[in-house]
C-alpha cells in the first residue's frame, strides 16, 4: 500500500509544531550566567513573573513585578525595550519560560530564562540578605530531626507538580510506617529560612535523617516503590 509521502510531511509537522518549541529568541540560562549577565547591562530589564505576594516574600534587585498569571500581562510588557536584553524569572523556571516565549512572541529580540527561578538564585547565595525568619528555623529543623528513628523531610509547594504526584503515598506512609520512619512534610513557600540554609534549589527534595546525620537526598520525583525501598 503506497503511503502520501506529503500526507506524512504534513503530519510531521503538526506533530512539530505541538511539542510547544522554544523561540530561538529565548535563551535559558544557569544562575552564575544570568548573573553576570545582569551585571555587565546598564539598566537591565528584569521581569519576576511571580504573583505578587510571592515577589513581596523577596526578589532579585531593581526586578520588576509582571505578573505571568494576571489578565494583563501583555499590555504589562509595553513599557519595555523590545530591542533591549529582558531578563525573566519565577519561583522555578516553569511560569517564566512561558512567559518568555510569550515575550519572544510579543517581538522582544533577546530573552533571558533563568533556569530553576529563585529557587537556584537563593539557593547560589545570590539573594539580598533577610534577617527576617520565614518559617522554620535552623534550631527548630534541628529539634524536628531528633529521633530514635529515621526522619524524612519532604520539601514541596502546592504549585509543583511531581509534588502533587507524590503527595497520596506519601501521606500514606506517614500514617502506616510510623514504626520505622518519622515523615514530616515543610512548604518550601512557607520555610524559605530553611530552605536557603539547606541550599534546597529544586522541588520536590526529599532529605532523609539517621540520627540527625543525612541518609540520602534526593531531588526530583521519587516513585512509591523507590521510596519504600529507602525507608525500610
Amino acid at each position: 500500500m503506497k503511503i502520501n509521502h506529503f500526507f506524512l510531511f504534513i503530519i510531521s509537522f503538526i506533530i512539530f509544531s505541538c511539542n510547544g518549541q522554544t523561540s530561538p529568541n529565548v535563551k535559558t540560562i544557569d544562575v552564575t550566567s544570568y548573573s553576570k549577565k545582569i551585571k555587565a547591562t546598564p539598566n537591565a530589564q528584569i521581569l519576576d513573573v511571580r504573583t505578587p505576594e510571592e515577589y513581596a516574600t523577596g526578589h532579585i534587585e531593581n526586578s520588576d513585578n509582571v505578573n505571568w498569571l494576571s489578565e494583563n500581562f501583555v499590555l504589562r510588557t509595553d513599557k519595555y525595550d523590545k530591542t533591549k536584553p529582558v531578563f525573566v524569572y519565577c519561583k522555578s523556571g516553569g511560569r517564566s519560560a512561558k512567559a518568555s516565549n510569550k515575550l519572544a512572541e510579543l517581538g522582544f529580540t533577546t530573552v533571558y530564562n533563568l533556569d530553576g527561578g529563585m529557587l537556584k538564585w537563593e539557593a547560589a547565595g545570590l539573594a539580598k540578605p533577610d534577617t527576617k525568619i520565614i518559617g522554620v528555623c535552623p534550631q527548630e529543623y534541628a529539634e524536628l530531626l531528633k529521633s530514635d528513628k529515621k526522619v524524612l523531610v519532604s520539601f514541596y509547594a502546592p504549585w509543583c507538580a511531581p509534588c502533587k504526584k507524590m503527595e497520596p503515598y506519601i501521606l500514606k506512609m506517614q500514617k502506616e510506617m510510623t514504626d520505622k520512619v518519622v515523615i514530616i512534610r515543610l512548604n518550601a513557600d512557607e520555610n524559605k529560612t530553611i530552605m536557603q540554609e539547606l541550599k534546597i534549589s529544586e522541588l520536590p527534595t526529599l532529605v532523609l535523617y539517621e540520627n540527625k546525620a543525612i541518609k540520602w537526598q534526593k531531588s526530583g520525583f521519587v516513585s512509591e516503590e523507590d521510596l519504600k525501598t529507602q525507608l525500610q
